[in-house]
């Protein structure tokens, strides 16, 4: 065994202290579904309901046994990160300074200080991470705090390996494909670098945020680069650059073992995980799960692992989730309708209404001219092939219309 397995052992062993190993759970609705072995590794379950207390845990204890005298640590996060080290620095009766940026969601910044008990304080600066990071550093100089990085530091792979060990040890054997979520990196490679020194043979799968390849990118480019994030839905993995040390360790993956996930497309899976399975699961949470669909062919008759990485999940975001995913489904349509300005012209138009369409938004927007208006509509359906009849019918009447659902300028304005 490599003394970067042995170390992630002694994390492991270590993390006992604070959970049990997060539980590995065969998943019946999906085995059946795709027709292989499929389990769930539970990150979403640990203290703080994601993976992210594994690695401030160990780079935490490891910067205590090596400074004992250093009590103040300082992190820059809006999400799990920040959960992860108030957690710890309570364990370990530290003071810890999370820098958040403005606009964190006040969910996140309560549960971040009740995690701390006392410990934490929380500093909100910046519109942007990259400020944030930045106010973040400049206060461990002046004040000689130690930062704690999300993903970019040894230590934090280190702890991040202790999942693939848990896997191992939970299944007695090596599994034969397992999915995981990419954001920093430092999950996926502590993943690859534990499999490899114990000779796992695990065919691996990782999986990015459409809004932010920053793995991708950084294949393509031969090292780190950093990606403009279109889509910051999946906050939890859209990040812009890859860690430096996480992709001295991912630089040799294959490219075609990273797939995109459309974050439309993330919303069916969050709906369907939490309907039919009753499991609460963040975007990034849902990562692994959203690709089974493209690796379907790959995955049957097989053993896979697929980590739901955290369920810090929003409530008040459900309305969003059910939007994005009905677009994806092509349930749900929004377009400008341009209507007469005469009596009988809406009822004109409703009669052309199936008995499974129903308008959720009805918005007049402005007269066109003396003789037309234009009105903004929303229409759900039960089956996306009937808006193709539906259109049909309004062109057949004489009617002017656009269909705006995927204009990202339009939608933005009016939507």
């Amino acid at each position: 065994m490599t003394d970067f397995a042995k170390n992630a052992r002694s994390a492991a062993k270590a993390m006992r202290a604070l959970f049990p190993p997060t539980p590995l759970q065969r998943n019946v609705h999906l085995s059946d579904r795709f027709g292989a072995d499929i389990w769930l590794k539970r990150e979403d379950l640990t203290p703080v309901r994601s993976y992210k207390i594994r690695g401030a845990f160990n780079a935490m204890g490891k910067a205590l046994a090596a400074m004992p005298d250093q009590r103040r640590f300082v992190c820059a996060s809006a999400g799990n990160h920040a959960q992860g080290v108030a957690f710890v620095c309570q364990h370990f009766g530290v003071e810890g300074v999370v820098f958040m940026p403005v606009t964190t969601p006040k969910q996140k910044i309560d549960k971040t200080r009740a995690f701390g008990g006392g410990a934490v304080t929380i500093t909100l600066v910046g519109d942007f991470f990259d400020e944030t990071l930045a106010a973040a550093q400049t206060y461990c100089l002046e004040h000689g705090a130690h930062f704690l990085s999300p993903f970019d530091d040894a230590h934090v792979i280190e702890g991040q390996a202790s999942v693939a060990l848990e896997v191992l040890d939970e299944m007695g054997s090596a599994p034969d494909h397992m999915i995981l979520p990419v954001g920093g990196g430092g999950l996926s490679s502590g993943v690859i670098r534990y499999f490899d020194a114990v000779g796992a043979g695990t065919a691996l799968t990782l999986v990015e945020p459409e809004g932010g390849p920053s793995l991708t990118a950084a294949l393509a480019a031969g090292e780190p680069t950093s990606v403009p994030i279109t889509d910051t839905f999946v906050d939890g993995a859209a990040v812009a650059r890859i860690g430096e040390q996480p992709f001295d360790v991912l630089r040799h993956t294959d490219p075609a073992h990273v797939l995109l996930a459309p974050e439309n497309r993330i919303c069916v899976t969050i709906g369907e995980m939490l309907n039919v399975e009753g499991i609460v699961l963040e975007p990034a949470g849902a990562l692994a799960i959203d690709v089974l669909e493209s690796l379907s062919d790959v995955l049957r008759g097989k053993t896979v692992v697929c980590v739901t990485s955290g369920g810090n999940f929003d409530f008040e975001r459900l309305p969003e989730v059910k939007e994005r995913a009905m677009n994806w489904q092509g349930l749900k349509k929004y377009f400008i309708l341009r209507l007469p300005q005469r009596p009988g012209a809406l009822k004109d138009f409703l009669d052309l209404l199936g008995p499974e369409d129903n308008i959720t938004r009805f918005e007049y927007l402005k007269k066109s001219s003396r003789n037309f208006g234009s009105v903004l509509i929303g229409i759900e359906t039960t089956h996306a092939d009937t808006f193709e009849g539906l259109f049909e019918r309004v062109l057949a009447r004489g009617f002017d219309f656009r269909d705006v659902t995927n204009d990202e300028i339009l939608a933005g304005f009016l939507i």
